[in-house]
């Protein structure tokens, strides 16, 4: 009696932990990242910026992202807090940025200014080669 409670413990931990690590693998689930303390509202280290093709910090109080392949999938779909940042080296991307004068954004490691634009701001960004 004891070995099927214990079989059945395990099968429970095991779904649960499945179904946390299919949840992260998710796009846009695991991308943004929350510098801690005070490095939140610290300015974008140099060494970051210039090594990626994409890099989004919301300065504001939140802005919806939508970052995505062109034609294809969807790396982030989600709503980005004061602080976060997330950062993209892929070839070719297409942006959407909700509240535009809540973002900075960096591209090649320049910066792009989008403040001032309207809500859901779209735009294309390509590697320099």
């Amino acid at each position: 009696m004891l070995a099927i409670v214990g079989a059945v413990v395990l099968l429970i931990i095991l779904v649960v932990l499945g179904g946390y690590f299919f949840y992260r693998s998710l796009p846009g689930t695991g991308d943004v990242v929350v510098p801690e303390g005070s490095a939140a509202l610290a300015e974008p280290q140099d060494e970051i910026t210039d090594k990626k093709v994409l890099y989004i910090r919301v300065v504001g109080e939140s802005s919806d992202v939508l970052v995505r392949i062109p034609g294809g999938e969807v790396i982030t779909d989600t709503t980005m807090q004061q602080g976060q940042y997330a950062t993209y080296d892929q070839p070719r991307l297409d942006v959407t940025i909700g509240d535009p004068d809540a973002v900075e954004v960096h591209v090649n490691g320049r910066p792009k200014d989008i403040s001032g634009e309207g809500p859901d701001y779209a735009f294309t960004v390509e590697q320099e080669g």
